[in-house]
């Protein structure tokens, strides 16, 4: 699921963007009012984090101009502890729910969940050759056969199935999946893309998840033709916590 948060405290947006990686969630971080406008008109989000104070364009006012252009996105606002009228002023404007700060980062993942269960999920099933990714459950199979995931692994692969048939850089994982403390020259990538490509490609004729030296990876479908027929046990596995 695609997020976009905006909070003007570094530190605590960069905490809240590990914790929605480490869940699977894929982030984009804006600190201001004026960038996180830019980013919501111009992508399609399956929810929106939104700090009440910010810089230049207030959160109550990217709220409103979001909804005034039809866009039905559920929106968690941030406010803080005493702001009773911040809170009446962005369930106002457009908010679907508010959570005041200090919080729980627990209380905060439960509450989008609510949201986006509302809402409905963006895109609940995700289909590369024949693997298929049932986004809102985290299950993956490849045919008929599951594929037992980690919580790091499906973000690593939920990834790769939002930007599949590209080159996705080491330096664009690690910031979108792993979070920007992480250096690119770390091995972990490697490590954790050598475990999917066994999980999805071992005892496979057709490979859906290559390497490519020096540039990235890539999860593309081949050509219908090649993909052979598929008989086996149906289901498919949760991942693990």
């Amino acid at each position: 699921m695609h997020v976009l948060l905006v909070e003007d405290d570094r530190q605590l947006r960069q905490s809240i963007a590990r914790g929605l990686k480490e869940a699977a969630y894929e982030v984009d971080q804006a600190s201001t009012g004026t960038q996180a406008l830019a980013l919501a008109t111009s992508h399609d989000y399956d929810a929106i984090v939104l700090d009440i104070l910010l810089p230049g364009k207030s959160g109550i006012a990217v709220c409103e101009a979001v909804r005034e252009r039809g866009d039905h996105v559920p929106i968690l606002m941030l406010t803080a502890l005493d702001g009773v009228e911040q809170r009446i002023a962005g369930l106002d404007a457009g908010a679907d729910d508010y959570l005041t700060k200090p919080f729980d980062f627990g209380e905060l993942l439960a509450r989008l969940r609510a949201l986006t269960r509302r809402h409905g999920e963006g895109a609940p099933q995700l289909t590369i050759g024949d693997l298929v990714i049932d986004v809102p459950r985290q299950l993956v199979r490849r045919g008929e056969r599951a594929i037992d995931l980690t919580a790091r692994e499906f973000a690593f692969l939920l990834y790769m199935a939002r930007h599949a048939g590209r080159v996705v850089s080491r330096a664009e994982l690690m910031t979108n999946v792993w979070g920007e403390s992480h250096n690119t020259f770390s091995n972990i990538l490697d490590v954790y893309a050598g475990r999917l490509r066994r999980k999805i490609d071992e005892d496979e004729p057709v490979a859906l998840f290559t390497t490519r030296r020096g540039s990235g990876f890539v999860l593309e479908a081949p050509p219908a033709a090649k993909l052979p027929a598929r008989a086996g046990r149906k289901g498919a596995a949760r991942r693990k916590e």
